[in-house]
């Protein structure tokens, strides 16, 4: 039995907009996901927004995750103050992390690195042409990848200086840092600035939630099918078979199988 905490990156509103539409907040998504990699897992839920994580929630964990999130603010915000103090916790105790997007971003926030607006605006739907680097080959995180993949994405910021000591995993060229790791001072993190916890359908379903700056219906009815029609994957720029399940969920199989 695995035992992960799910920090929730969204506020309660934002969790519950997703609920309402899809069924599930994304923490429920991601605490399922990961049960799709590996049964023996079971999942809580804290939201830092809502509910200050306290030290005993942190007690027979056996990892931690960190969720994307669709706040305006960015994660060097003075907004996002509740949610990096319960990083900043969750490092101080030593545990394996994993980041999807604004955890990845939020990590390298705490660690020393910056982050920032990408130049190239936002990355929505897949991010393409991922190519592991020399040290991403060889990292765990990135064990059975091929060495140029695609992933769903939705992401306005990005991170733009790594913090000292981590190790880049992967980049692209829309994002020059995919993912990397952070494994020293007795921090053991793993991110990616992509979702492999989302199905590109969901990222669709962000696309045409009202009012959000992630709106382009045009792309998501091409994304609603791509996730199955390897035609529709492929005209968005697809290789292969990235966005099956089994490859997809990469990174969230070899991150469980770092906890053993």
């Amino acid at each position: 039995m695995k035992s992960i905490l799910i920090l929730e990156g969204n506020s309660k509103s934002l969790a519950e907009e997703a609920r309402n539409r899809v069924g599930v907040t994304p923490a429920e998504n991601y605490g399922r996901a990961l049960q799709s990699q590996d049964t023996s897992v079971s999942y809580k839920i804290i939201a830092p927004y809502e509910t200050p994580l306290q030290e005993d929630d942190l007690d027979n964990v056996d990892g931690v995750v960190l969720t994307g999130s669709g706040v305006p603010w960015s994660v060097d915000a003075p907004e996002a103050a509740p949610l990096r103090s319960a990083v900043t916790s969750v490092f101080d105790r030593g545990l394996p992390v994993l980041g999807s997007c604004n955890g990845m971003q939020l990590a390298a926030v705490i660690l020393g690195g910056k982050i920032g607006a990408s130049p190239n605006g936002m990355e929505i739907g897949l991010a393409l042409e991922i190519n592991r680097t020399n040290e991403g080959r060889q990292h765990p995180l990135l064990k059975s990848r091929a060495d140029i993949y695609a992933v769903p994405c939705v992401h306005r910021d990005e991170v733009q200086k790594l913090p000292e000591k981590a190790i880049l995993l992967a980049e692209n060229a829309h994002s020059p840092i995919q993912a990397f790791a952070y494994e020293s001072e007795g921090v053991d993190f793993w991110g990616m600035q992509y979702h492999p916890e989302f199905t590109a359908a969901w990222v669709a379903d962000l696309m045409r939630a009202p009012g959000t700056i992630w709106q382009n219906s045009e792309k998501a009815d091409a994304l609603d099918i791509a996730d199955t029609d390897q035609t529709a994957a492929s005209a968005l720029g697809v290789r292969g078979d990235d966005l099956t399940p089994d490859v997809r969920m990469t990174e969230l199989r070899n991150w469980l199988a770092h906890l053993n």
